[in-house]
């Protein structure tokens, strides 16, 4: 195998193949699993409702489905939320990627926010779940208490970005996390990410996975 071979099948493996606009179509959305079948992205990543078919798509473990949860605003009822969840991983996700109550955490409510990603975490014990905290909207300070709690949640990843906040993921932002959670989290790097350097910056500085709609361009080496 060349390196250039094995280099793309190593950045397709941390990639989640992402298609989140509200009016994807069925076609676009059978499109993504058969592109995350033949490059060998880690996951599809699609809204809730079409996760069923996702999974009828891929019925291999690999590339798994990941649902996102109360996106992209974060601001669902606290049980809504955990319905959700549990409705995805029915359906058939094995991750979630759940956007953080952002009200809560930005006047300090701290317990709201832990009790919120906690009751996702209760809902779908058998899936892994990623903390979107949209950094974007947050100052350092706000980012760190964030990492904390969905650490004390029991969440397993913390992750930067929806793709529809006010900017993307910076390196900044991922070291700041990854410094947070030490080795006991992942740290995903989603929005902006549409070619091969940015990919490969995130990843250098601590990211384990990458939320991309931009992967096969990733993967090809296209700047």
């Amino acid at each position: 195998m060349s390196d250039a071979i094995s280099v793309a099948r190593e950045l397709a493996a941390k990639i989640d193949h992402t298609l989140l606009r509200a009016d994807a179509a069925e076609e676009e959305i059978r499109r993504l699993c058969d592109e995350a079948v033949r490059y060998g992205f880690a996951s599809v990543c699609v809204n809730s409702r079409w996760v069923p078919m996702a999974r009828e798509l891929l019925k291999a473990e690999q590339p798994l489905v990941c649902s996102v949860v109360a996106f992209p605003l974060g601001a669902m009822a606290a049980p809504l939320k955990a319905k959700e969840a549990a409705w995805a991983v029915e359906a058939g996700a094995r991750e979630l990627d759940m956007v953080i109550d952002l009200a809560s955490l930005k006047a300090g409510a701290e317990r709201a926010v832990q009790d919120d990603i906690a009751g996702v975490v209760e809902a779908a014990p058998h899936a892994k779940i990623k903390v979107i905290l949209e950094t974007g909207l947050l100052d350092d300070a706000t980012i760190a208490r964030a990492c904390i709690l969905a650490q004390a949640a029991g969440a397993h990843f913390v992750k930067t970005s929806t793709g529809f906040g006010p900017r993307g993921a910076t390196t900044e932002d991922v070291r700041l996390m990854r410094a947070m959670v030490g080795a006991a989290m992942g740290v995903k790097a989603s929005g902006g990410i549409r070619d091969r350097a940015t990919a490969l910056a995130m990843l250098d500085a601590g990211a384990d996975r990458l939320g991309s709609s931009s992967g096969i361009r990733i993967v090809a080496g296209v700047d």
